[in-house]
């Protein structure tokens, strides 16, 4: 039995033919997909001034899943505009993805006996509000060489629960979405029948406006039947 409740939203070509396709996310206007890429070059950064070159697994693997999370939020939200189960998945890995990345960090950090800056710590706060205020990746890189490995560390931490905490937040909207809306085939059949109702919805205009102008045609054929029915008593008068 349908569901009456559910509500497809059905966008359109410019022409008004419906499309199963979803609106288009453009990502790299989304901030934690802009926090990502600052968080890829950040760990590429700190993997090579200060993790071995060699010998080391974690520098792979840091690097791997800081472009994991970025990528895969990437690829997720393209793919989401045919397919949310698509989007869903991809998106899931980004966070896994991200908070493997996270882990890195904390390791780090407790391995060589830095500080984690959080709570009321004033470095904590400054620079929360920092990665609060700034997305872009131009706005972190002169930041980069001048930092050391603890203060490095800590903004990636930070970026880190930033972007884990918007992503999922992002991955329960669409999660709603997929619920309320289904898949590409509830879409394409919504899609198919809103087409067939704009169709009737046209071919009952039209036959409306034929109908009419079959009235008018008819009440000016009378109209003429008329006229021709006077001129003609006018000529017979006439005559006599």
């Amino acid at each position: 039995m349908e569901d009456k409740s559910r509500k497809i939203n059905i966008n359109h070509y410019a022409d008004g033919t419906a499309s199963v396709l979803r609106k288009k996310v453009v990502f790299t206007e989304l901030r934690f997909y802009q926090r990502s890429e600052v968080l890829f070059h950040l760990t590429k950064t700190f993997c090579k001034r200060f993790l071995p070159e060699r010998g080391d697994r974690t520098v792979d693997q840091m690097v791997q899943a800081a472009r994991s999370t970025k990528q895969n939020i990437a690829e997720g939200c393209s793919d989401g505009q045919t397919s949310m189960e698509s989007e869903l998945k991809l998106l899931g890995i980004a966070r896994g993805s991200n908070l493997e990345l996270l882990e890195d960090y904390h390791d780090y950090i407790n391995y060589h006996g830095h500080e984690e800056w959080f709570g009321k710590n004033p470095r904590s706060e400054s620079l929360h509000r920092f990665c609060r205020e700034h997305s872009l990746l131009d706005e972190y890189k002169p930041l980069f060489p001048k930092m050391n490995d603890e203060e490095l560390a800590n903004m990636a931490i930070c970026l880190c629960h930033q972007i884990d905490k918007a992503l999922t937040k992002y991955i329960e909207r669409r999660d709603r979405e997929f619920v309320t809306e289904g898949g590409i085939r509830e879409r394409m059949t919504a899609a198919r029948l809103e087409q067939r109702t704009t169709q009737r919805e046209t071919i009952e205009a039209q036959t409306r406006r034929i109908e009419e102008q079959a009235r008018i045609i008819d009440y000016l054929r009378a109209e003429v039947e008329q006229l021709r029915k006077r001129l003609q008593s006018f000529e017979e008068e006439n005559r006599e």
